[in-house]
């Protein structure tokens, strides 16, 4: 090339900046039209079934749902179909019991298309979450049942299934043995919740007379021989009572709230929800002077429940005790040993307890709970905080033999229940109580919450304390009501 055609050095430079200018304003004007998507997750549930799109920044979004079929369309705005969006697709489960599939798709530049089609009619909640923990801005959709599962048919299932389960002894036989049931209270109840109500009969008019149709006498039955009379086995006896015993459980955190988490990774979420289960197949498993109990939990599986929610569910099964089951953490390592916490009225019973509720009753800012749709909260909050002393007396007491107990088999944080106001433990007719079964934060520990073995100690020592609170404090009999 000739030094003629050659650029000057001053041209070459404004030629560079010039280029220079152009890639950062399109850097800048990518910067500013899409957000970066962090994290896609599906918690699916009996209750609802969440999805969560956590972004860097704020997303906005327009929903549409529509009836037939049932289905969820959200335009979100502010970016582009990518391969985190479109993981969204793969991560729904074919048991997820609200959720079909996902589709994704680009609407319009700057406009992604999300369309939830869905198992059964459902009440869908779209709102968002700020930054909290270790969550950037969240988009969330919460898919309720339009008929939400009712927790006593879900104990009335259970208990029908253990009816018709085999009898000890039978397998081989090639049919199962069962033991018809006596009386069985929760049947019985669940059998007048969802019988026809029958119409009272009609009222004479005053001055009107009411013609009857004859009545044709009922015909006779022939008489049968009395059949013998039989001891009753184990399994029938279990059902001759008219006092069912519900222990709600209520294992803390889950889904988009892993609790505490201690220095090898283990989630606090997880560790309680093992302890929860090995609890329940004993409570399932024992009587009480004659009477069986039944457990249940507030939530089964790896999915958020809010505090309040918590509360409601084992009201709503009339349970007996409420106990909730945690893993606790603090800044340092070395603090350790298992705690039992009621319910205070007035200020916490020290300084560690009152740091431990406020930590605890933070759960629902990081599970995410939509506010706008929380009617009448201040009505609700009056009914949680009218908790009685009794109702306190009688979770000391659970307490204190739960304590007790666990003492037997691990080290104690405190000799004495504690007091403060965890928010879970505000059932105003339940004994409740919230039991921290080690320091997930202390590495010792951590590996026991980790150990099968210890899981099945801490499960024994609870259902002994549960045992001996009812060897001095009878359930009161009543008949349940829905």
């Amino acid at each position: 090339m000739s030094d003629a055609r050659r650029p000057s050095p001053l041209h070459s430079r404004r030629t560079l900046l010039r280029a220079g200018s152009l890639v950062l304003l399109l850097g800048t004007q990518q910067i500013a039209r899409g957000a970066t998507i962090v994290a896609v997750r599906v918690w699916p549930a009996p209750d609802y079934s969440r999805v969560t799109i956590e972004s860097d920044r704020a997303l906005t979004a327009r929903q549409t749902f529509v009836d037939t079929p049932p289905r969820l369309a959200v335009d979100i705005e502010g970016i582009d179909l990518n391969p985190s969006l479109r993981e969204l697709v793969a991560k729904v489960r074919a048991d997820d019991p609200n959720i079909a599939g996902i589709r994704v798709g680009q609407n319009a530049p700057g406009v992604v298309r999300l369309v939830v089609d869905l198992k059964q009619a459902a009440r869908p909640q779209v709102f968002t979450l700020q930054p909290v923990a270790a969550y950037q801005h969240r988009l969330v959709f919460d898919l309720y049942p339009a008929q939400p599962p009712d927790p006593l048919e879900a104990l009335i299932a259970e208990r029908l299934r253990d009816a018709t389960a085999p009898l000890p002894g039978s397998a081989g036989t090639g049919r199962a043995m069962t033991a018809p049931p006596l009386t069985d209270p929760l049947g019985d109840l669940i059998a007048r919740h969802s019988a026809p109500q029958a119409m009272p009969p009609a009222l004479p008019v005053p001055g009107t007379a009411v013609a009857t149709a004859p009545v044709a006498p009922a015909p006779t039955a022939p008489a049968r021989p009395a059949a013998p009379a039989t001891p009753p086995t184990t399994a029938r006896a279990a059902y001759s009572t008219d006092r069912l015993i519900i222990i709600a459980l209520d294992p803390g955190h889950g889904g988009e709230d892993p609790g505490a988490i201690g220095p090898r990774g283990t989630r606090e979420k997880d560790v309680v929800l093992k302890v929860a289960h090995l609890l329940r197949d004993r409570i399932n498993a024992t009587q009480v002077g004659g009477n069986p109990m039944r457990a249940f939990l507030t939530r089964d599986g790896d999915f958020f429940v809010p505090l309040a929610a918590r509360v409601d569910k084992a009201r709503r099964v009339q349970a007996d005790l409420f106990v909730s089951i945690h893993a606790d953490a603090f800044t340092t390592p070395s603090a350790r040993g298992a705690s039992v916490f009621a319910l205070s009225q007035g200020g916490a019973s020290s300084s560690a307890a009152r740091w431990l509720a406020n930590k605890e009753n933070e759960a629902d800012l990081i599970g995410g709970v939509n506010l706008g749709a929380q009617q009448d909260r201040h009505v609700q909050r009056a009914l949680l905080d009218m908790s009685t002393t009794a109702q306190i007396n009688d979770s000391l007491k659970l307490g204190s033999v739960l304590l007790g107990e666990i003492g037997g088999m691990a080290k104690l944080h405190k000799p004495r229940v504690e007091q403060a106001g965890f928010a879970v433990l505000k059932a105003p007719d339940i004994p409740s109580v919230l039991v921290e079964t080690a320091f997930i934060s202390n590495p010792e520990e951590e590996s026991k919450l980790r150990s099968a073995a210890y899981q099945e100690q801490l499960a024994d020592a609870l259902m002994r304390g549960i045992v001996r609170y009812f060897a001095k404090n009878p359930p009161l009999a009543r008949s349940r009501t829905v």
